[in-house]
């Protein structure tokens, strides 16, 4: 079952690939499971020196335990492999897996919105981790911060508008490249070889940014119109 948890019989076949010398790769195929699993789960246990079976069986039993209630609709063990599917795709944008995973954890939460101390619980990592990879989602405006009167702490928020912003976001630094490549171009002369690739550069990166202003403007309309007629 691909799609399914790793059982008790899959880590004892982890732990046997890994004494005899296999690779994640090669365990993954005869598991037939996704080799992000694979790894994930070497990486979440001690590493391929340190694997054993039954301790990383027990300490997922134990995290398992440790879990809040799933969202409406999901069980655990659905809720838990979206989250894996996601954040896997996160990372295949260019995130670290630590801010991959914040950024899913508040995606796939009803609420939209975790403080540091809940993120951290739920991911069971560091307060530090979180602080970094918040940082990361901050700068990229993929996420906000609200401020709870009530708690007297910081909540961190997903929304509708999250992508958008970070379309922007990444717009704006387009341009910047655009200028910046162009600004070069002058200096070292249109017309030698390397001021010629530097102009070349300059015009793709205006021309991407500025389509790319485009399309989020005419999102933000639609989605508006939707929201209006909805």
């Amino acid at each position: 079952m691909p799609g399914g948890r790793l059982t008790h019989e899959d880590r004892r076949q982890i732990a046997g690939g890994l004494a005899a010398g296999l690779t994640p790769t090669e365990i993954a195929t005869r598991l037939d499971r996704p080799l992000s699993t694979v790894t994930r789960e070497i990486a979440r246990n001690g590493g391929p020196e340190r694997y054993q079976a039954d301790r990383a069986h027990q300490a997922t039993r134990e995290r398992a335990r440790r879990r809040p209630p799933a969202p409406e609709g999901g069980d655990h063990a659905t809720v838990s492999e979206l989250e894996e599917q996601f954040t896997e795709l996160m990372i295949n944008t260019g995130l670290s897996r630590m801010t991959a995973r914040v950024l899913t954890s508040l995606y796939l939460t009803d609420s939209g919105s975790l403080t540091a101390a809940e993120l951290a619980h739920k991911l069971q990592v560091s307060p530090a981790s979180i602080s970094k990879a918040i940082g990361e989602l901050e700068q990229q405006e993929l996420i906000r911060r609200e401020r709870d009167p009530r708690r007297r702490r910081d909540r961190y928020v997903i929304d509708a508008d999250a992508w958008f912003r970070g379309w922007l976001a990444s717009a704006r630094q387009n341009t910047l490249l655009a200028d910046f490549a162009r600004r070069g171009a002058a200096t070292l002369g249109a017309t030698s070889p390397a001021g010629a690739r530097l102009g070349d550069i300059g015009d793709f990166f205006d021309h991407v940014g500025q389509a790319m202003l485009q399309a989020a403007e005419q999102w933000r309309q639609t989605y508006n119109a939707r929201r209006t007629s909805g």
